[in-house]
């Protein structure tokens, strides 16, 4: 039996896929969340943060250091109340150091 693999795209993938589509919807999510609390997170912090997995009501951000994230944890309950204004049903947000990536 002779089988011919033919290359898909990744949004061909995603609409094939439920399991597939679901990350790629919680992906673009968390993105748009940091983009909407990033005025609230101080410039020369910004490049250290970036979006993480959002699980149910818990949404994580993922830090480059434990300075960044001490700093970004004073910030959180501005950051949790922005984010509710804005319609997103965020409770807690978690905080996890990444360390620098290379």
């Amino acid at each position: 039996m002779y089988r011919r693999h033919h290359p898909v795209t990744l949004l061909q993938a995603s609409r094939a896929s439920p399991g597939l589509s679901r990350l790629l919807d919680l992906a673009r999510e968390s993105g748009e969340r940091l983009r909407e609390a990033e005025t609230l997170i101080p410039p020369m912090l910004r490049p250290s943060v970036q979006a993480g997995p959002i699980e149910g009501q818990v949404w994580c951000l993922l830090v480059d250091t434990p300075s960044a994230a001490a700093k970004l944890r004073q910030l959180l309950p501005a950051l949790q109340a922005h984010l509710r204004t804005r319609g997103r049903d965020v409770e807690t947000i978690r905080l996890k150091v990444q360390g620098r990536r290379r």
